[in-house]
């Protein structure tokens, strides 16, 4: 198999489950480079946060709730965006190569743009070994900091409805398309 090709790297339908519990919570997925330059390159102070979801269970399972209950704080990014790294290779590859430059690769991890610049990121070796709480409460103090966007993301009663799943990505299907 070509890695480097725009294949996936898992089944599509064996990954959308986590895709869900993004988009469950008001996240557009970027799916294209030029959805990903739509996104970043805003004005008028607007922030937006680009989550660089994974199928990693262990630093993943924990940063899709965690950013799900810090998206219920009073002040959230103004837009809520997603890519999924080993899938929407190319849309990854454009968040990486043009927009965190100097950055090294990181999924998952989280990165806060304004006007098209970086304002923070959150790295996988920052997740890792944290409940979704902590990295809830982190977020917190980060979107309090640089947001001006009204929360919460989706009422309190549509967050507890949404499932979330802790799956190591070697368990799932490798694309075969």
């Amino acid at each position: 198999m070509d890695i480097f090709s725009n294949r996936p790297l898992y089944e599509p339908s064996a990954v959308q489950f986590m895709r869900d519990e993004l988009t469950a919570v008001g996240f557009d997925e970027l799916f294209t480079p030029e959805d990903v330059d739509r996104a970043i390159k805003t004005n008028g102070d607007e922030s937006v946060l680009v989550f660089i979801n994974s199928v990693c269970g262990c630093a993943a399972g924990s940063a899709r709730p965690g950013i799900s209950q810090a998206l219920q704080n009073k002040r959230i990014p103004n837009r809520l965006t997603t890519v999924f790294a080993g899938q929407d290779k190319a849309a990854v590859a454009r968040v990486r190569e043009h927009y965190l430059m100097g950055q090294p690769p990181s999924s998952p991890s989280v990165a806060l743009f304004k006007n098209g610049e970086l304002v923070f990121m959150v790295h996988r070796h920052e997740i890792e070994r944290r409940a979704p709480e902590e990295i809830a409460e982190y977020m917190t103090m980060l979107f309090d900091a640089h947001c001006s966007g009204e929360g919460p993301s989706v009422p309190a009663e549509h967050l507890s409805q949404v499932n979330y799943a802790k799956t190591c990505g070697s368990k799932l299907p490798k694309y075969q398309g």
